[in-house]
């Protein structure tokens, strides 16, 4: 697979600002499982944001929103193991499979929040957002 540029991945992206290193350290302070370094990287340059990746639409959620939002979707007792990071801006979420190390990027429907319907998109964060530009569709 060859490598899309940061400008092309996110050219019809709306990328927020980077995110507070304090807020990175906060949410990773209530979390089991390290962040990933792919992903800090990301947050450390865009604090979420959504839009096109390619065909496909990503809605990465800000750090600071992350702990309450796995919170709010009950994603601890739904599907322990996964850390929810994102959506399809539909009817997918986009989550860190951090039963096995390192963790997996998976999608998981958000009607009904349950492990077996889990499917893995990538071994990584870089490797998700070059799966959402480079694929027609997420599977």
């Amino acid at each position: 697979m060859t490598l899309v540029s940061r400008e092309k991945l996110f050219a019809e992206f709306d990328a927020k600002p980077p995110a507070n290193p304090a807020s990175v350290v906060r949410c990773q302070s209530h979390l089991k499982f390290q962040l990933p370094a792919d992903y800090v990287q990301f947050l450390e340059q865009t604090n979420g944001g959504e839009g096109f990746v390619g065909a496909n639409y990503l809605r990465a959620w800000p750090v600071e929103d992350l702990i309450q939002y796995n919170k709010d979707y009950h994603v601890e007792e739904r599907v322990p193991g996964l850390f929810l990071f994102g959506s399809s801006g539909g009817g997918e979420a986009f989550a860190f499979d951090t039963r096995s190390p390192p963790p997996l990027i998976v999608a998981v429907p958000f009607i009904v929040l349950n492990l077996e319907d889990a499917v893995v998109i990538a071994p990584n964060f870089t490797a998700f957002l070059q799966h959402l530009y480079q694929s027609e569709g997420l599977f």
